[in-house]
């Protein structure tokens, strides 16, 4: 049976060096049986802005309700984005704030202080780009992104577990050293294609 792959670009520019690596991701993928869904944020329409969990919902844009109804249908998620001032996009975080909504992602238990996880039986992967050098990044700055994207949004709605891998420094990287770059995301397109599904928490996937 294929596995299947759901992948967004969090570039707000398709055609970038992190739409090069999903490219890739996708073509190593697919060519080893993966069903893959992918959705590209710079040719999505909708609202990054969260007015609020509060408040009366916000309804979905057509895009959005396709990005809940692919992370039900996948078992396994891809986010590809740059890393700027040591985060995200304001458009990756915005689809996070829209998509991965309480009663969707998560739910709130009455007179609780933690949540349900929703996403449960999903494994996850971020393929991220930067113009430092990663040792800085982890070392030094502690992986800043790394900690919000891995335990405070995908453990957080069992989304686990969750890899890693980052390219860098871009900037300065020669052509060689770039194709390198994308033999390696096409490669971890082929492992997440190819390898047995195994989530850090075993629950039944949905759709």
């Amino acid at each position: 049976m294929s596995r299947r792959l759901y992948l967004v670009l969090g570039h707000p520019v398709r055609e970038s060096f992190c739409g090069a690596l999903a490219d890739a991701y996708e073509q190593g993928a697919r060519e080893h049986g993966a069903e893959v869904r992918r959705l590209n944020l710079a040719e999505a329409t909708f609202s990054p802005i969260q007015l609020g969990y509060n408040r009366p919902p916000q309804a979905l844009e057509p895009d959005l309700q396709r990005a809940q109804e692919d992370l039900v249908w996948a078992e396994h998620v891809t986010f590809v984005w740059p890393l700027w001032w040591s985060s995200f996009p304001a458009l990756f975080k915005g689809y996070l704030d829209r998509v991965m909504l309480p009663g969707f992602a998560f739910k709130y238990l009455e007179s609780k202080p933690w949540f349900e996880k929703l996403l449960t039986g999903r494994t996850g992967r971020t393929l991220v780009t930067m113009d430092i050098p990663p040792f800085i990044y982890r070392w030094l700055l502690g992986a800043p992104a790394h900690r919000i994207i891995e335990k405070g949004v995908l453990d957080f709605c069992g989304i686990a577990p969750a890899e890693r891998t980052l390219f860098g420094p871009v900037r300065q990287a020669t052509p060689a050293q770039r194709t390198a770059w994308l033999a390696e995301a096409r490669n971890l397109g082929v492992r997440d294609a190819t390898r047995p599904h195994r989530p850090r928490y075993a629950a039944p996937v949905k759709g």
